[in-house]
C-alpha cells in the first residue's frame, strides 16, 4: 500500500467502493479482525508505482489509547521514500518534522521495537512491493490462557481447549476429524478451503510451511452438477453452477451442508440448510460461487434478502431431492414420503412398512454382496437414465420411480429364489407410494405460494424497516431547518441597517 492507501486501510470512518472482483473493501474488516485477536497492531507496508518506492508504518495500539487516557483514536503514521542517489529510504514530512518525531516516540513506546533500525528491517524482507501485519498484546480467555493454541502443533494454530479425544474405531472420531468439522479449529484447515481457486503465483504461508489448497467439491463421490439462475423482480441475476454429492466418508459422518463463495472467497462453510431427521440429507455437502447476494462486513455471513432466502430454499429442495434419488448408493433404502397416511400397514409390494433411510440388512451366511436396493453403478444404464431425466420436472421424477420400482420387484423376486435355493438371504421393501400427476402438481404449486408468501412478509419487514428510518431521518432533517432559520434569522437581526449611508 502506498501512503494514501494505508491510511484509509487503518483509519475510522472510511470505506472504499465497491469491487467486481474483490469481496473486501479498504476501511471494511481490518480493524475488527485485528482487534480481536489482540490488543495492538503494527503495518508495515511497500509500494512501487509511477517510479515511485515508498514504505509507511502505522500503529493501532488499544493499549495505547487507555493507558494515555485519549478521549480520540489517534492512528499514528510515518512515511519514507527511496531517494536514487543516495540509494535509501528518507522520511517524508506532509505534516512537518515535528510531526513526524513525534509518531516515531510513540512506536518506540508502544511497539516490540526499540529503534528506528529495528522498524526499517521489517522491511528487509518484503521485496518492491508488499504488507506485513503483526498482531501482539494477544487476548486471553477468562481462565488467563491465551485464545490460540500455538503448542499442540507446531505447524498450525489452533483454538485453545479445541484437542480431540479420539475414540479409535468410533463413528464419532470419523466425523471429528473431518475437514468439515476441523476447520472451527484449525487454521490451517480453514485457510485450505478459504478460495474456491488459488493463482500460480500465490501461496499462504502458516508458521513457515505452505498451505495446500484443498477443493471440497472434489472430495464428493456421485456429484451432480445443478444450474441455479436466481431472479428479482423478473430479472435474472445470473448463473450459477451448483456441486452436490455424498462425501465420500459417507454414510460414515454426519456432516452436511453447503460451502458457499463469494468472489471466490468461502463466506459460510459446510451451511446446514436442512436439519435432517431419520437421516434425511446425511453426508450431502455442496460447493457453489454465489455472486449475486452480499456478504456482511465480516465477511461470516451474507444478508438476509429475498435473493438469499430464495437461494435457501432451493438448496433445501436440491438437498432433499439429491437423497431421495440417491441415498441408495451409500446403503439407504429409497423411500417416498406420501403426505397422506394410509391406513394398511403392507406397503405396495406386498412387504412389510418400512421406515425412511433404514440400510438394507443382509444375513452373514448370504453369498450375495450387500448392495443398495438401488442397483445403480456408475456407466450403467440405469444411471444414465437417471442422470437425463432427473432434472425435467415431475416426469423426470416419475420415470425414476418407475425404473427403481422395477429393480426393487426384481430383487425381490431373485431373493425368493436364492432362499428356495438354500440361501439365507432378509429382504427389506421399501416403501412406494405412487402419486398421481395432479396431486404432485398441487404439491408443486403450494410449496411455491409458501415460498412467495415467505418472500412478501420478509418484504413487508424491509419495507416497514425503510419507513421508520426515513421518518427518523425526515425528523432529524426538520429539526436541522428550523436550526438553521433560527439561526438565519439571529444573523439577519444582528446586522447593522445600511439603509440610511
Amino acid at each position: 500500500m502506498d501512503p494514501e492507501a494505508i491510511r484509509r486501510c487503518m483509519s475510522f470512518g472510511f470505506s472504499d467502493k465497491k469491487s467486481k472482483s474483490a469481496i473486501g473493501r479498504y476501511g471494511n474488516g481490518f480493524k475488527t479482525s485485528t482487534m480481536r485477536l489482540g490488543a495492538d497492531v503494527i503495518v508495515f507496508s511497500r509500494h512501487l508505482g509511477n517510479r515511485r518506492l515508498t514504505q509507511s508504518i502505522g500503529l493501532l495500539s488499544y493499549t495505547y489509547l487507555s493507558l494515555t487516557g485519549l478521549d480520540r483514536i489517534v492512528v499514528p503514521m510515518v512515511d519514507y521514500e527511496y531517494n536514487v542517489s543516495t540509494s535509501t529510504f528518507e522520511p517524508l514530512h506532509p505534516y512537518g518534522q515535528e510531526h513526524f518525531q513525534s509518531n516515531i516516540s510513540i512506536f518506540l513506546q508502544w511497539s516490540p521495537y526499540s529503534s528506528e533500525l529495528e522498524l526499517m528491517k521489517q522491511f528487509d524482507d518484503m521485496g518492491s512491493h508488499g504488507t506485513k501485519v503483526i498482531v501482539y498484546n494477544l487476548w486471553f480467555t477468562d481462565d488467563g490462557n491465551l485464545e490460540f493454541d500455538l503448542q499442540s502443533d507446531p505447524e498450525d494454530i489452533r483454538l485453545e481447549g479445541s484437542s480431540i479425544v479420539e475414540k479409535v474405531g468410533s463413528r464419532m472420531s470419523v466425523s471429528e476429524e473431518h475437514i468439515g468439522n476441523q476447520y472451527r479449529y484449525s487454521l490451517r484447515v480453514y485457510l485450505s478451503i478459504l478460495y474456491l481457486q488459488i493463482p500460480q503465483n500465490f501461496c499462504i504461508m502458516l508458521r513457515g510451511k505452505v498451505v495446500q489448497h484443498h477443493n471440497i467439491a472434489q472430495d464428493l463421490k456421485f456429484p451432480e452438477f445443478i444450474l441455479y439462475k436466481p431472479q428479482t423482480g423478473g430479472t435474472k441475476e445470473g448463473e450459477v453452477m451448483t456441486t452436490i454429492g455424498f462425501l465420500k466418508e459417507a454414510p460414515h459422518v454426519s456432516i452436511h451442508g453447503f460451502n458457499i463463495y463469494h468472489k471466490n472467497r468461502l463466506v459460510l462453510p459446510f451451511w446446514p440448510v436442512v436439519s435432517y431427521t431419520s437421516n434425511r440429507g446425511r453426508g450431502v455437502v455442496g460447493v457453489l460461487e454465489a455472486n449475486f447476494v452480499e456478504p456482511i462486513h465480516n465477511k461470516q455471513d451474507f444478508e438476509r434478502t429475498s435473493l438469499f432466502q430464495k437461494l435457501e430454499y432451493r438448496l433445501k429442495e436440491m438437498t432433499w431431492e439429491y437423497w431421495d434419488y440417491h441415498c441408495g448408493l451409500i446403503g439407504y433404502h429409497v423411500t417416498r414420503k406420501t403426505r397422506v397416511p394410509t391406513s394398511s400397514s403392507e406397503t405396495p409390494c406386498g412387504g412389510p412398512n418400512i421406515t425412511r433411510d433404514q440400510p438394507l440388512v443382509m444375513s452373514r451366511s448370504s453369498n450375495l454382496v450387500p448392495d443398495p436396493v438401488f442397483d445403480i453403478s456408475p456407466g450403467s444404464p440405469a444411471e444414465n437414465t437417471q442422470s437425463s431425466s432427473r432434472h425435467h420436472g415431475i416426469k423426470g421424477m416419475q420415470d425414476d420411480f418407475l425404473l427403481a420400482l422395477g429393480r426393487v420387484r426384481r430383487r425381490a423376486r431373485e431373493g425368493s429364489n436364492a432362499a428356495s435355493a438354500g440361501h439365507s438371504v432378509e429382504i427389506q421393501h421399501a416403501t412406494y407410494t405412487v402419486k398421481p400427476a395432479n396431486r404432485e402438481a398441487v404439491v408443486m404449486e403450494n410449496k411455491k405460494l409458501r415460498a412467495k408468501c415467505l418472500q412478501h412478509k420478509k418484504t413487508e419487514q424491509e419495507l416497514r424497516y425503510k419507513l421508520s428510518n426515513l421518518r427518523s431521518k425526515l425528523e432529524e432533517a426538520q429539526k436541522g431547518y428550523v436550526r438553521m432559520f433560527r439561526e438565519l434569522q439571529s444573523l439577519e437581526l444582528g446586522k447593522p441597517d445600511n439603509a440610511g449611508v
